[in-house]
């Protein structure tokens, strides 16, 4: 492992906050530990989901603002009041030079969440600068680490997060309603035996993307008490193609609700489609719609599982 130590004295332009919990703090993110003498105080998180699990832990006095998608982190406030106070500073991926001269302190981001594998953006690129980085577990996958995600990985991200903010407690108390929520479910469905085939569908119509054994609905599906039809893909998000998914024959589809094709237009594609007129899913007509926020890494991972098993199991 690399040790990276960030001493942020010398860039702040503003105040300290006072820092509770431990310091100095070391925290693991993709392999690397990285020490914190203090905790960051202008700090820029990637994507909807990211800024969520920053909101989640009431970060938001912490940080600088946003890149990615504003419509996104907009429609956040359904959960997150806090998400209208933030100031969007880049719509896709963020430059070396914006995170500059905002003064960043810490990216959070991860891989394909925000920066490339070699590209402008990474941890050795802005380390250079002091800008301390951590990584979304999950992503940790396109650097070549094979774990399968689970629950723990969300849980691990908001333990290192909140110990970096020095607010562990934060984490605590969320980690303890998360699983206590993921254990009723669990208890509810116990006793069923039937596990249905769920293709998740992304988008693309010539050649869809989906889900694989190591992406974030993996885990979801399990918890809920479905099987992915390509949990056996060693990857996260992935290309297929339309014959494997009628060979699997899904018995649900789960639309991924985001972009610029709708969930309905998405439906409708595979419910018109004549090679797919034989599916379990489509001549049932069991379609469930999810937004890009349920499923990948975040908050509203928990409320995804509680509504795919409503929808699998019954509610």
């Amino acid at each position: 492992m690399h040790r990276l130590i960030y001493s942020f004295a010398a860039l702040l332009l503003t105040v300290q906050p006072s820092a509770g919990g431990d310091f100095p703090v070391t925290v693991t993110s993709c392999g690397r530990e990285v020490t914190f003498e203090a905790p960051p105080a202008r700090a820029v998180a990637h994507g909807s989901n990211l800024v969520e699990i920053m909101l989640a832990l009431g970060l938001e006095d912490r940080m600088l603002g946003y890149s990615g998608r504003i419509e996104r982190v907009e429609a956040a406030t359904d959960l997150f009041p806090a998400a209208a106070t933030l100031r969007p500073l880049q719509r896709g991926y963020p430059t070396l030079e914006m995170l500059l001269e905002e003064g960043t302190d810490f990216y959070f981001s991860g891989w394909s969440y925000g920066m490339r594998v070699g590209g402008e953006v990474t941890p050795d690129s802005l380390g250079r600068y002091g800008i301390a980085v951590y990584e979304l577990s999950e992503s940790c996958i396109r650097l070549g680490q094979r774990n399968r995600p689970g629950f723990d990985y969300l849980f691990r991200d908001l333990e290192n997060l909140a110990a970096t903010f020095g607010v562990p407690e934060r984490a605590r108390a969320l980690i303890a309603d998360y699983r206590a929520r993921l254990d009723r479910v669990g208890t509810r469905i116990a006793a069923t035996t039937n596990r249905p085939r769920i293709f998740i569908y992304d988008s693309g119509d010539k050649v869809p993307i989906t889900a694989g054994g190591y992406s974030m609905p993996q885990a979801i599906i399990d918890a809920a008490g479905g099987r992915n039809i390509a949990a056996d893909i060693e990857s996260s998000w992935v290309r297929i193609d339309w014959e494997t998914v009628a060979e699997r024959d899904p018995q649900a589809v789960v639309i991924v609700d985001y972009g610029e094709v709708t969930a309905e237009e998405k439906i409708a594609f595979m419910k018109e489609h004549p090679a797919f007129a034989h599916i379990a899913a489509i001549r049932d007509v069991r379609f469930l719609v999810l937004g890009y926020d349920d499923l990948t890494p975040g908050p509203r991972n928990i409320l995804a599982v509680e509504r795919l098993a409503d929808f699998l199991h019954g509610g």
